[in-house]
Parts: C-alpha cells; sequence; structure tokens
C-alpha cells in the first residue's frame, strides 16, 4: 500500500486519491495498514494544508501503534509544522520515544517556517548536547536561512567549521547565498572556492549572488568557469541561463548572449520559457529587436504573459511601436489563451511616453479605461509627464485626483510627488505645484530630483526669485546639488539675463559643492555670455574646450542671431556642421544671419548647401488641447 500511495503522490495525484486509498484499506479488515504508509499520508497534509485530516491520521497512528515509530513521528511533527502548529509538532517530538536527525531537523527548519528564529536555536543547541545525534549540514543549512542579523550568521559559520561541514554542499551554498545577501561577497568567494564538490546549485547561488551586488562582467567569468568544469551529469539548468542571460544585459554583451543562446540550442533548451524570455530581454535592451522577435517566434507554443510582455516592451523600447501594437491586439483578441494584464498596458503607456507619443500614451490610457481595467500606479504615473508634454492640465488633475482617491497612501511618495510637480509646472500652474512639493516635505529623502523638477518649473514660468529660493532652502536642509541643479540654475539664468547670478552659481559649482562642471555647463554659460552680449568671452570660453560638445557650438551659434555677428557665426557653423553633418541647423541659422545683414547671395549659397546635402528644415509644431482631444499643428 505505501507504494501505491507514494506513486500516486509523485504524480501529482495527491488531492484525493491517495487518502482515499488509505481511507479503503482502513475499512477493509484484510488489509492493515503498516508504518511506511504514514509518512506519505503526512506529506499529503502538508500538501492540501489540511489540518483536521492530520489530526485524523494522527488518531490512527496511535490506535495502530506506529506512534513509536521515529519516520512516521517525524513526518507528522514535518506535517504539523507545515500547517503552522508549531506547538502541536513539538508535543509529538517531545512524547518520540527515539529521535532521529531528521526529526531535530524537521522541528529547527519547521520552526523558521514559522517564524519563530528563537526556537530555531534553541533547538540546534539541544541537539548539540546531544551525544549520540550530531548535526550535519542540512542542520547548518535550515540555521542559515534564519540568520537575518550578521552575528547569527557567523556564529552558524562558527559551528560548521567546528562540525566539519563548512565545504559539504547543503552548508556552503547556504553560506554563500547568506553573504551575498548581505552584500559580503568576499567572504562569499571564500566559502565557494572551498566547496569539494561544486554541482549547479551552488553555481547558481553564488552567480545570483554576485549579480545581486553589482559584478555583472564577475558572474560571467564564474559561469564560464562552470562550463569548463560541468560534466554531463550537472550541467547547467535555466536558472543558470537565465542569471547569464540577466548579466549580458546588464554589460550590454550581445555577442557573449548570442553564444549562450547557441548553448541553449545545443543542450535542447531552446524552447524553455523562462530562458527564451531573457533571451527576448537582453536582446531588446541591446538593440536587436529583430532578433529578439525571432526568439519570440521560435517560442510558439511555450510562451506565457511574461514572455509576451517583455517582446512587448522590447518593442516600445527599441521604437518600434507599430510592432508593439500589432502585438498588443494578438494578445488583446485572446490568441493562445492569454489576455494583456496591467504590466501589458503599462508597457504601452510607458513607452509612448518615453519616445515622445504623448498622444498614443493617453489614446492607451483611456482604452484601457474603456474596458473597465483599473490603473495601476505605474501607469499613472507614466502618465504624468505625457500630460506634462502636451500640457493636458485638465488630464493631469483628474490623475492626481485618481491617485488620492485610490493609493492614499502613495500620495506623498516622492516620484510620483516629482511626477506631479512637473506637470503643473510645464502646465504654468505653479501654486499647485508649490503645494504638491509642500506637501511631500514628511517624505522627502535626499534625493535632489524634487528640488531640481521646482527649480526648473519657476524658471520656466520665468519666477527666477522663486527659483533661487528654492534653491537657497536646499542648500539650507543639506540636499547635495547635482549637476542637473547647476545645469537648471544656469539655463535659467541664460535665458533670463541673469550674467552676474549665473556665473556666481557656475564658480560655485566646484568650489561649494564638489561638482565638476561639464561641456554641457560650459555650453550654459557661454550661452549666457552670448545672450548678454559678451560674444568675445563665449568665444574665447569655447576655445577652451578641447572637445567642444556640439550643443555648446549649437548655444554659441544661437545667440549670434541676436548679436547679428556673423564671423562668429561662420565659425560656429563650419564646427557644427563638421560635428553633425546631419544637422540642418547651423546652415538654417547662419543663413537667416546673411539674410538679416542683407547678404542675399551667402543666404542664397548657404540654402544651396543645406539642400545639397538632402537636409530638410525641422517643422514648428503647436499643441491644442480641445474638448476631447489634443491636436497637434505642423509648420514647415
Amino acid at each position: 500500500m505505501k507504494r501505491e500511495i507514494s506513486n500516486l503522490i509523485g504524480n501529482g495525484l495527491y488531492r484525493d486519491l491517495a487518502l482515499s486509498l488509505y481511507s479503503r484499506s482502513h475499512a477493509a479488515a484484510s488489509i492493515s495498514p503498516d508504518k511506511f504508509a504514514f509518512p506519505s499520508l503526512f506529506k499529503v497534509c502538508g500538501l492540501l494544508q489540511q489540518v483536521s485530516l492530520c489530526h485524523m491520521l494522527h488518531i490512527h497512528l496511535i490506535k495502530t501503534g506506529f506512534h513509536a515509530d521515529v519516520y512516521a513521528s517525524t513526518a507528522l511533527t514535518d506535517a504539523y509544522m507545515k500547517l503552522g502548529c508549531p506547538d502541536d509538532a513539538l508535543k509529538v517530538f517531545d512524547e518520540m520515544h527515539e529521535r532521529s536527525l531528521a526529526s531535530f531537523n524537521a522541528v529547527i527548519s519547521g520552526f523558521l517556517k514559522n517564524g519563530d528564529i528563537d526556537g530555531s536555536f534553541k533547538m540546534f543547541k539541544r541537539l548539540l548536547s546531544k551525544q549520540a545525534v550530531r548535526p550535519n549540514s542540512v542542520t547548518i543549512a535550515c540555521l542559515l536561512s534564519s540568520s537575518s542579523s550578521p552575528s547569527n550568521g557567523h556564529q552558524v559559520h562558527c559551528w560548521a567549521v567546528k562540525l566539519g561541514v563548512e565545504s559539504e554542499i547543503y552548508a556552503a551554498t547556504s553560506l554563500v547565498t547568506m553573504y551575498s545577501s548581505r552584500g559580503e561577497l568576499g567572504s562569499a568567494a571564500k566559502v565557494f572556492k572551498n566547496i569539494e564538490t561544486k554541482n549547479v546549485v551552488c553555481y547558481n547561488a553564488y552567480i545570483s549572488g554576485i549579480l545581486q551586488n553589482g559584478v555583472p562582467l564577475l558572474a560571467l567569468d564564474v559561469f564560464k568557469e562552470m562550463h569548463r568544469c560541468s560534466d554531463e551529469s550537472s550541467p547547467p539548468n535555466s536558472v543558470t541561463m537565465i542569471s547569464v542571460l540577466s548579466a549580458c544585459s546588464v554589460l550590454g554583451c550581445v555577442g557573449f548572449g548570442r553564444q549562450i543562446h547557441g548553448i541553449l540550442h545545443k543542450i535542447n533548451m531552446g524552447s524553455d520559457t523562462k530562458a527564451g524570455t531573457a533571451l527576448i530581454d537582453l536582446y531588446s535592451k541591446c538593440g536587436h529587436w529583430s532578433l529578439a522577435y525571432k526568439v519570440f517566434d521560435e517560442l510558439n507554443g511555450n510562451r506565457n504573459l511574461t514572455t509576451w510582455n517583455c517582446m512587448i516592451a522590447g518593442m516600445m523600447l527599441n521604437g518600434q511601436s507599430d510592432h508593439a501594437i500589432e502585438l498588443f491586439m494578438k494578445l488583446f483578441s485572446g490568441v493562445e489563451g492569454i489576455e494583456p494584464d496591467l504590466a501589458t498596458w503599462n508597457s504601452l503607456i510607458c513607452g509612448f511616453s518615453q519616445i515622445g507619443k504623448n498622444k498614443e500614451a493617453l489614446f492607451v490610457f483611456r482604452k484601457m479605461l474603456s474596458i473597465g481595467a483599473v490603473p495601476s500606479l505605474k501607469s499613472l504615473t507614466c502618465l504624468l509627464p505625457a500630460c506634462s508634454s502636451l500640457s493636458a492640465l485638465q488630464l493631469g488633475k483628474e490623475v492626481h485626483g485618481y491617485i488620492i482617491r485610490t493609493y492614499l497612501c502613495f500620495v506623498d511618495d516622492e516620484f510620483i510627488s516629482t511626477a506631479l510637480v512637473d506637470m503643473y509646472m510645464k502646465c504654468g500652474q505653479f501654486l499647485w505645484a508649490q503645494k504638491t512639493f509642500d506637501q511631500s516635505k514628511k517624505t522627502r529623502s535626499d534625493d535632489p530630483s524634487i528640488w531640481n523638477a521646482m527649480i526648473d518649473g519657476y524658471g520656466r514660468n520665468a519666477e527666477t526669485e522663486s527659483a533661487f529660493r528654492i534653491f537657497y532652502q536646499m542648500i539650507q536642509e543639506n540636499i547635495q546639488p547635482n549637476e542637473a541643479t547647476f545645469l537648471i540654475i544656469l539655463s535659467m539664468c541664460s535665458h533670463n539675463g541673469l550674467v552676474d547670478r549665473g556665473l556666481k552659481t557656475f564658480l560655485s559649482m566646484n568650489k561649494d559643492h564638489g561638482v565638476i562642471p561639464k561641456s554641457k555647463h560650459l555650453s550654459c554659460v557661454i550661452d549666457l555670455l552670448g545672450r548678454s552680449g559678451y560674444l568675445d568671452e563665449a568665444r574665447e570660453l569655447f576655445h577652451e574646450i578641447s572637445e567642444p560638445a556640439p550643443s555648446v557650438c549649437a548655444s554659441l551659434l544661437s545667440v549670434c542671431v541676436d548679436n547679428s555677428n556673423i564671423s562668429i557665426g561662420e565659425e560656429m557653423a563650419k564646427e557644427l556642421s563638421e560635428l553633425e553633418p546631419e544637422n540642418p541647423l547651423p546652415f538654417v541659422i547662419l543663413s537667416g544671419i546673411y539674410a538679416y545683414h542683407g547678404r542675399w547671395r551667402d543666404a542664397h549659397k548657404t540654402r544651396e548647401r543645406l539642400n545639397s546635402r538632402k537636409l530638410k528644415k525641422l517643422p514648428a509644431l503647436s499643441f491644442i488641447n480641445g474638448v476631447t482631444d489634443i491636436r497637434c499643428l505642423n509648420y514647415q
């Protein structure tokens, strides 16, 4: 009977069949249950989470006299622990006439599963006091899973050394996991190096720990070692491949990723869903969306919702919005019996917002609402930048109201507050932005993002005094300004003609705040000097830059229009056209300067050069916020 029950459990048919078989055999007088049947039946109780059935079998165990059997009692102890009845489990354990190491391990691991860390350590110390039974590698592994404090972990490691199990696979793998999770990668490496016989599980634990600590290149090196040393009995599995592909994705190593792709086919894992999804993610993030789609197509029949979402997000990431919509429509139609979830909608909304297709982002959001889907917090935070770009104030207010009504506990979240501040500022509602900023005071961290959004917003709305007020408040509250902070202030000073304050801020960057100016900051200073008529000083500063960025040339060129300086304009137009041969801006601006001075022949020649290179002037755009939609007007 034991064999039949075990077979049913092994085949996953334990819900009714195993217990039914026992009930029939127990009811038949001719069939007597033996002690070997009970461990399998107690396992069923744990899997089904049936406390009443466990109690019934416990009674039968006592009636049949098999409660004295160490294997049956150990299985009963383990079942009670899995059912969340540690008191019952401990009672069974204490009543056992004989206790094996497995009995102690069941109680130690059971206490941990029920959150009683102190209980597990007390039981371990009780085990240490026994002369006949010694802890083993499994015992140490159980304890390590509970070691939330560094002192406990180091103590368990010492016990592992004293017991001589430090290099055994179970204990060593748990030590590697523990040290990796605490950021002690050096200790994890020492333990891993001393493992006697490494298998795929310990390699996976070490590679995963390395990735958690942000050293993806080392993860690839460990995998190479694993690939060299592994034999046919312990080859890499899907967990290994997913971790390695994740490392490739972080590093942008598409070449190594393609080698992993080849290995997957070689070891007959080419159709593995999780590994295939990881490949799609890698190829998408490395800009090879066509290879990603090829993998997606090859997974036909083995795709899940995560695979579909990954492919749709990958298409959006690579600007292939038409393909993303096509995939979404297939998924929406119920192909393969899978329907879109919130992550699918988020991918489209965030993707359209990130590539600047804000009208499409709003359309998808409205479509999402029309079918009764409840937008997640991520959907709403992705939508706010679209509202900002389109100056869609009414929709932005509606999103803000929805967040307050639905996600009250996240109203003061710094990321959401920053997005709301940015939206209100870009819609010209700086009083609403200030109110949102003030409300976030209690939850603000040392991140300068929300401060930057406020300074930038006031600058956009020509409220320069308010912008500096926020900047000085930021300094007073010991929030360290970053590169973006100074770029915003310098740009504001440039557009508002605040030469002295702009130069003072520029000089304070490195001196007072330890922020080294970069070419984009110099570009703003050049623009500041040029707009204020200090063209010679701006030109002098330009020549001090060893490798000027195109933005610096564009800044100085643009100010030549207002100051009508032909010589500097010609010089900057030449520089910019060499740095960006396909940029029409230098020819358009220089032509305008020539026209302003009546040099029509030179203006005409410049236009001819523009046409000969087949460059087109970028059109101007205007947005009109209508009653039902937002319309874009295109001016050539």
